[in-house]
C-alpha cells in the first residue's frame, strides 16, 4: 500500500533526473518539460550556476535563526527591492506563506492606522472570480477554486469575491470595512486569464481613492515569467504588497512578500516570523536565480520566445478549431482553451505519452509554462508534438 496521502493525480511515470529543459525516467525515456513544475523551474533543471551556489553554501551553513544577521539574506533583499517597487521584503518557504504574510500585513496596517475608537474595522479583502492564492485556510477562503475549498467549511470570513476584470463590480463591493484588493495580473490555476492594464490601473486608482491597499499575487506570474520581473510592471502601476514564489528559487522552497515602507512600518518585532524562511541555502539559491534573471536582455528574450511560441500555438488552434478555441496569456505563461467536446486532462495525458509535459488549469485549459531558458528548437519540438497529438485526437 502506498504510504503517500492521495491528494494528487499522479502519473505512473517516475522521474529520476532533469537536465536543462528535459526530464528523464529511470529506464531512459526523455520528456520535454513545458510544465516546469507548474511554473517553478524558471531556469530549467540543474542550472549550473544555481547548483554551484547551492553546493557552495551547503559546505558553509544550512540554517541559522533569524535572531542573527545573515549576509546572503541582506544581499538578496537589497537586490530584490532595488529591482522592484518595494522597500522591504519578508522571505518565506512557499507562495501560500507569502500570501498569508500579505494578508496579515494589510490587517495590521489598518489596525495601526485606525482613525478613531468606534470607527469600522477594516479587514475585508475584495478578491476575484477565478482567483487562486494557495492552500492554507486563509488562501482557500480568498480563492475561488471550488475543488480546493470543498469539505473545509466554514471558511474564514473577510473575503468578498467579484467578477475578474470588472472595475465597476470592484467599486460596488467596497464598504467601510474594506481593507484591500487582492488580484493576480495573470491567473494561473484559474485558466491563464489576463487582467487588462486598464483594470489594474483602475484598481490602483480605487485603492487610492478609498484608502485601500492593493495586494498583487505574483506567485505564479512573477519572477520573469511574463517578460518582466513582475507582471504588474507592464501596467505601469506600483502595488502596496506583492507575494511571489515559484520561479524565485527554481525549485528550492522559497517565497517572498514585498511591500513599501508605509506598510512595513506596521510590522514590528514579534508580529510575524518563520523558522525556515530566509535560511542560508534558500538565500544562496535566490541570489543565484536573480543573477540570471537580471542579466541584460533576459526578460526581452522571454518576451520574444513567448511571442514566438504563442504564434505557433495559435496556428495549431486555427488548424484545429474543433479542439482549441483560443490561446491566451503572455510571455511564457500560456494557455490553450480546449473546446467542450474534449477534455484537457485527456489531451495532457496524450501529450505526456508523446514526450511533452504540460499541466491543467481550470476551465478546461492546457497550461504551458516552460522554463524561461527555452529556445526556438525547443518550441519547434513542443509544437510538433502538440500538432501531431491534436491531429490524432481530431
Amino acid at each position: 500500500m502506498n504510504a503517500i496521502l492521495p491528494v494528487y493525480r499522479r502519473s505512473d511515470i517516475t522521474i529520476s533526473r532533469g537536465e536543462g529543459v528535459y526530464l528523464f525516467a529511470p529506464d531512459g525515456p526523455r520528456y520535454l518539460d513545458f510544465a516546469a513544475g507548474i511554473a517553478v523551474n524558471a531556469l530549467g533543471h540543474c542550472h549550473p550556476h544555481v547548483v554551484a551556489a547551492l553546493k557552495k553554501q551547503a559546505d558553509v551553513l544550512w540554517h541559522c535563526s533569524n535572531m542573527y544577521q545573515m549576509s546572503g539574506m541582506s544581499r538578496f533583499a537589497e537586490r530584490l527591492t532595488a529591482a522592484s517597487f518595494a522597500d522591504k521584503v519578508f522571505f518565506t518557504n512557499s507562495g501560500g506563506e507569502a500570501v498569508e504574510c500579505g494578508l496579515k500585513m494589510l490587517r495590521k496596517y489598518h489596525a495601526k492606522n485606525k482613525k478613531s475608537v468606534g470607527s469600522p474595522e477594516k479587514y475585508r479583502v475584495i478578491t476575484m472570480t477565478g482567483g487562486f492564492h494557495g492552500r492554507s485556510f486563509a488562501c482557500i477562503s480568498a480563492g475561488g477554486n471550488e475543488v480546493a475549498r470543498a469539505g473545509y467549511a466554514p471558511l474564514l470570513d473577510g473575503f468578498d469575491r467579484v467578477e475578474f476584470n470588472n472595475l465597476a463590480a470592484v467599486r460596488s463591493a467596497i464598504t467601510s470595512e474594506t481593507a484591500a484588493i487582492l488580484v493576480e495580473p495573470v491567473q494561473g490555476e484559474g485558466g491563464i486569464n489576463e487582467a487588462s492594464a486598464e483594470f489594474l490601473r483602475g484598481l490602483r486608482s480605487l485603492a487610492d481613492e478609498y484608502g485601500l491597499l492593493l495586494f498583487i499575487d505574483e506567485v505564479q506570474c512573477g519572477m520573469g515569467r511574463t517578460g518582466s520581473l513582475f507582471a504588474h510592471e507592464q501596467a505601469g502601476i506600483k502595488p502596496d504588497i506583492v507575494a511571489t514564489a515559484k520561479g524565485i528559487g527554481n525549485g528550492f522552497p522559497l517565497g517572498a512578500c514585498l511591500t513599501t515602507n508605509k506598510v512595513a512600518a506596521c510590522m514590528t518585532t514579534g508580529s510575524h516570523g518563520s523558522t525556515y524562511g530566509s535560511n542560508p541555502l534558500a538565500m544562496a539559491v535566490g541570489n543565484a536565480v536573480l543573477d540570471v534573471l537580471l542579466a541584460p536582455d533576459f526578460f526581452s528574450q522571454v518576451e520574444k520566445i513567448g511571442d514566438f511560441l504563442k504564434a505557433e500555438l495559435e496556428k495549431i488552434a486555427a488548424d484545429f478549431p474543433q479542439v482549441f478555441s483560443e490561446v491566451r496569456g503572455r510571455g511564457l505563461m500560456l494557455g490553450m482553451q480546449v473546446n467542450n467536446l474534449y477534455n484537457n486532462i485527456e489531451i495532457i495525458d496524450k501529450l505526456r505519452a508523446a514526450g511533452l509535459f504540460t499541466s491543467p488549469a481550470e476551465g478546461n485549459v492546457i497550461r504551458i509554462t516552460p522554463p524561461l531558458i527555452i529556445n526556438e528548437n525547443h518550441v519547434f519540438e513542443a509544437v510538433q508534438i502538440i500538432r501531431k497529438t491534436t491531429k490524432e485526437i481530431a
